[in-house]
């Protein structure tokens, strides 16, 4: 079995979304549907959101983000000492190979050989269970953004809002949009407010590069 270094235990221990974004995305809201009679006596009003930075940004998902990470900070360092003793162990045999019998070296051999395989089930265990709390993570944040959003648009009279956040063939293309268009801070301005969780110090904030949430239906 092939051994999975320390370095990718590290990023998907430790870059959530990136891992999340493995994971099937929730279905994106319906569009903000105004009154009929607004529809049909006033044009078009439409907006832009970075859908993904939104989610990313809220201080709920930073928060519990946070925790999410320090939840699987004690396996991370587990998978790392048992990276580093297997290196060890490589190194020693290496070293002392010559002096050592055909017994020896088999029997060393076949413990690493163990510690590695050990290795490789720890960490592809640890990686699914964090994408499976990441997504659910993304998901629950997302739910609630989406709604949010739909409140938004329907109070400022949009009649449609587009992702602009860059994903292939998920959200359409936008190539221009006016930045008095763009909802994205005023969605994670009224989510704040509306949740009542303090922003995270500045320090401990987590800046991870978002993957492609999407809210789920708004009724």
């Amino acid at each position: 079995m092939k051994r999975v270094s320390v370095a990718i235990v590290s990023l998907a221990l430790g870059s959530a979304l990136t891992a999340a974004a493995q994971a099937p995305a929730a279905q994106r809201p319906a569009a903000p549907r105004p009154a009929a009679e607004s529809a049909a006596a006033g044009p078009t009003k439409v907006a832009v959101i970075e859908f993904q930075a939104a989610v990313g940004q809220t201080n709920e998902f930073q928060r519990d983000f946070a925790d999410l990470q320090k939840k699987y900070d004690p396996k991370r360092q587990q998978i790392k000492a048992l990276s580093d003793e297997v290196d060890n162990l490589t190194k020693q045999l290496q070293a002392q190979s010559a002096n050592l019998s055909d017994d020896e070296r088999q029997s060393r051999a076949r413990t690493i050989d163990e510690k590695k395989k050990q290795l490789d089930r720890d960490t592809q265990d640890a990686q699914q269970d964090f994408q499976g709390e990441m997504q659910d993570l993304l998901n629950r944040i997302a739910s609630k953004v989406g709604a949010t959003m739909t409140d938004y648009a329907q109070k400022h009279g949009f009649t449609l809002v587009l992702d602009r956040t860059e994903q292939e063939q998920q959200s359409p293309t936008v190539l221009y949009a006016m930045p008095s268009t763009d909802i994205t801070k005023a969605v994670i301005e009224a989510y704040n407010e509306k949740s009542g969780i303090p922003a995270p110090p500045a320090a401990a904030a987590p800046t991870p590069d978002a993957p492609a949430p999407q809210p789920a239906p708004s009724h």
